[in-house]
């Protein structure tokens, strides 16, 4: 998987909605310590980034090299290669040993996780009692009544070439599992359902479809997915292509602390 976001790198710095700088300050406000907070999947680093808003310190990891590369300093934050092949406790003494991490934040990537082993990995590094994981995700994008029917046609011409873990993403985190107490903001089986607005470009919107695993996946077996046709057919509804509009990501959250 790793692999396959480094060839993602380029199209995905830009091609991830913002998300709302509120979500940050409602999940530090649920920590009563705010000395060390982890990003996993960090890509890009823009939760890294906000979320240093609010804790002294934060680790972003990634297994993508591709990624780090990309991703955006700030004084707070440190960007560690975590490649797969590192242990266990080799990840908790570099995040910073058990008990020390006050929040875990993973954006749109836990569902490519080794969820077992993630899930262990927080429990040690987690403060306890206090320390919180925060998981969301988005999938739809909701554009206007006549764009939205052809990104749904669209989307299922993509579904034979996703990796099986996205149906997590495409059940709204209702299926993942999540064995951590319910703070307030969606448990297991239940998320809570966020609203993401973004201005967003005809250019953005594609480069958002560029990056799609999907997309990529399906273009090295030499299937383009994103025809000169499809482009068009997108861009005609959008309203061309210098239009900027005001778009809706639907997203999902999960916040829970360790079961004691």
């Amino acid at each position: 998987m790793a692999g396959l976001f480094d060839k993602q790198a380029d199209f995905y710095l830009d091609a991830r909605p913002t998300y709302p700088t509120h979500w940050y300050s409602m999940l530090a406000a649920l920590t009563p310590h705010h000395s060390l907070a982890w990003d996993v999947g960090t890509g890009n680093g823009q939760a890294a980034i906000a979320v240093a808003e609010h804790y002294e310190q934060v680790i972003g990891t990634d297994v993508s090299e591709g990624q780090l590369k990309l991703a955006m300093p700030h004084p707070h934050v440190q960007y560690l290669h975590t490649p797969l092949s590192i242990t266990d406790d080799e990840l908790v003494a570099l995040i910073g040993g058990e008990n020390s991490v006050d929040l875990v934040t993973v954006a749109q990537a836990v569902h490519w996780f080794d969820l077992p082993k993630f899930y262990s990995l927080v429990t040690h590094l987690l403060r306890k009692p206090g320390g919180v994981i925060a998981v969301w995700g988005y999938n739809d994008i909701v554009v206007s009544p006549i764009f939205d029917p052809i990104m749904k046609r669209f989307h299922n011409t993509t579904l034979p070439y996703w990796n099986p873990n996205i149906q997590y993403i495409f059940d709204a985190y209702k299926t993942l599992p999540f064995p951590f107490e319910s703070v307030g903001l969606g448990c297991e089986g239940k998320p809570q359902l966020l609203d993401i607005p973004k201005e967003l470009s005809f250019e953005g919107f594609l480069r958002m479809l560029m990056s799609w695993s999907a997309v990529i996946t399906a273009k090295d077996q030499g299937i383009d997915l994103l025809s000169e046709s499809v482009v068009k057919e997108f861009e005609n509804a959008w309203g061309g292509p210098k239009l900027i509009r005001s778009v809706i990501y639907k997203g999902f959250m999960l916040v829970g602390k360790v079961k004691l």
